[in-house]
């Protein structure tokens, strides 16, 4: 399975969508972009990495008034390198990765991986929340 999501600048979740691994990134992107038109008014800007460009661009511009930010990688790169914009959905990721439950494909269902992808990120948003507070 492949999980598609969609983050605000902190990197918290605005909103996920899980296919099978045989749907193409860029379909995907289409899925869920597609999904989430109306729903921030504010959004003008979305990145996204090699795997969404194609024509993803022109229809997230055409139905959402979004412009597609592709941030490519450099042809010289070798190994890990942190590229601008890109990071903060790959930090997401990482703290994702930390439960337990999220490190592998576990479960059957895709709304029980859905599920337990919002339920991490509550309890991220929510451990953030009472350090400040405290």
């Amino acid at each position: 399975m492949k999980r598609h999501i969609l983050v605000d600048t902190m990197g918290l979740l605005m909103a996920v969508m899980i296919l099978p691994a045989d749907i193409q990134d860029r379909d995907g992107g289409l899925l869920l972009l597609g999904d989430q038109r109306g729903r921030w008014p504010r959004l003008q800007r979305v990145y996204a990495d090699g795997g969404y460009a194609g024509v993803l661009g022109i229809v997230v511009k055409t139905l959402c008034k979004w412009k597609l930010v592709i941030v490519p990688r450099r042809l010289d790169q070798k190994g890990f390198e942190v590229l601008p914009k890109r990071w903060i959905v790959e930090r997401t990721f990482a703290w994702l990765d930390k439960c337990r439950r999220l490190s592998k494909d576990y479960e059957r269902l895709v709304q029980t991986s859905t599920s337990l992808l919002q339920i991490a990120m509550t309890r991220l948003m929510l451990r953030n929340l009472c350090r400040t507070a405290a």
